[in-house]
C-alpha cells in the first residue's frame, strides 16, 4: 500500500513538471525515511496512519548525528511534510504527523561568485582554434550574459534564440518561460559557434543549440563537467561550481546599478527574497570598500 501511495505521489510530481533530479531526490528521501521507521512496526510494514512525529524526529536526529547539515535536514523535512499533506488530502491518513514540526534553522549562505576580472579570465580559457573551444566559449558567454542555469543551456533550441532581436527565450523551472537579453560579447560568441555548428551535426542531431561530439544534445551533466574543468583553473578556493557563473551575472548587474526586480525577472525567481540575497553581497562589498578607503578607518602609520 505504501509503495502505491509513493508511486502516486511521484506521478503527481511528474504532472507538476518537477525536474527529474527533484523527483529522484524526493522519492529517495521518502524511501530512506520509511526504511528507517519500519523498525517501529511489528512486521516491518509501515502503516502511514501509525507514523508519528517522534519517529520522524528520531530519523532526523540520526541524520544530524551523521553530520547532516541543518540545510539538508530542513530540505528533507519539507519533503516529508509535503508528502504527508498529499496523503492527508487523498484520505490515506487521518492527520499529518508533521503539522507542527518546526524546520531546523538554516543560516542563509551567501552564494559564491567570481569577480569581474575572474569572469574575464574564465571566458578567455576555451581554445578558439578547436570547434569544442568555440562551443564552450559560447556556453560560458551565454550563461554569464543571461544568467542561465545549466539545465536551461542544455534545453536551449535554435528557435529560442533571436540573433537580430538579441534575446533568448528560456524554459525554466516549472516549465515557466522568460525572455532574457543577450549581450554583445555573447552574441559574437554565438555567431562564431553557429557558423561552425554544422561540424557537430550527425543523424542523431536535433535542433538543440549545443551539441556533443556525437551530435546529440549536450546533457546538463556534460556541460557541468566542461565548466568545472575551466573553473578549477581560476577558482580562489574550493566550493566554486558552475552555478557561480549565474551568481556572478546577478551580482555584477546589481553592483552596476541594475534594478533588483529586473534581475529577479531575468533569473526566473518566483520569490523576491531569493534575489535579495545579492543585496547582501553588494553590501558586504560596500563595507569592504569603505574599510579599505575611508581615511578615518585606516590604521595609523608608524
Amino acid at each position: 500500500m505504501l509503495n502505491t501511495i509513493i508511486q502516486e505521489y511521484k506521478a503527481q510530481l511528474v504532472a507538476s513538471q518537477a525536474s527529474q533530479h527533484t523527483i529522484r531526490a524526493y522519492i529517495s528521501d521518502l524511501e530512506l525515511l520509511f526504511e528507517y521507521i519500519s523498525k517501529y512496526f511489528p512486521d516491518g510494514e509501515v502503516n502511514l496512519n501509525g507514523v508519528n512525529k517522534l519517529m520522524i524526529r528520531d530519523y532526523l536526529q540520526e541524520l544530524s548525528l551523521n553530520k547532516r547539515t541543518n540545510r539538508t535536514l530542513s530540505r528533507k523535512t519539507t519533503v516529508f511534510r509535503n508528502f504527508f499533506k498529499y496523503a492527508l488530502k487523498r484520505g490515506y491518513i487521518e492527520k499529518n504527523p508533521l503539522y507542527n514540526l518546526a524546520l531546523p534553522k538554516v543560516e542563509k549562505k551567501l552564494p559564491k561568485y567570481f569577480t569581474e576580472k575572474e569572469m574575464s579570465q574564465l571566458l578567455k580559457i576555451p581554445d578558439l582554434s578547436s570547434k569544442f573551444g568555440v562551443r564552450n566559449r559560447a556556453i560560458l558567454e551565454l550563461m554569464y550574459s543571461s544568467g542561465l542555469r545549466i539545465s536551461e543551456v542544455a534545453g536551449c533550441h535554435m528557435k529560442d534564440i533571436s540573433m537580430t532581436a538579441k534575446y533568448i527565450r528560456v524554459h525554466g523551472k516549472g516549465n515557466k518561460t522568460r525572455v532574457i537579453p543577450i549581450g554583445k560579447y555573447a552574441l559574437e560568441s554565438l555567431h562564431h559557434y553557429l557558423d561552425i555548428r554544422h561540424q557537430f551535426l550527425t543523424e542523431l542531431s536535433d535542433d538543440s543549440v549545443f551539441l556533443s561530439k556525437s551530435g546529440q544534445p549536450l546533457e546538463p551533466s556534460e556541460i557541468r563537467v566542461i565548466l568545472r574543468r575551466y573553473i578549477n583553473l581560476i577558482a580562489r578556493t574550493n566550493g566554486y561550481s558552475p552555478h557561480a557563473i549565474r551568481h556572478s551575472f546577478a551580482t555584477h548587474l546589481l553592483s552596476r546599478g541594475a534594478d533588483l526586480r529586473a534581475i529577479q525577472q531575468m533569473m526566473g525567481h518566483n520569490n523576491p527574497s531569493t534575489t535579495e540575497v545579492y543585496t547582501h553581497i553588494s553590501n558586504s562589498d560596500l563595507i569592504k570598500t569603505y574599510q579599505q578607503a575611508h581615511p578615518r578607518n585606516k590604521k595609523k602609520e608608524d
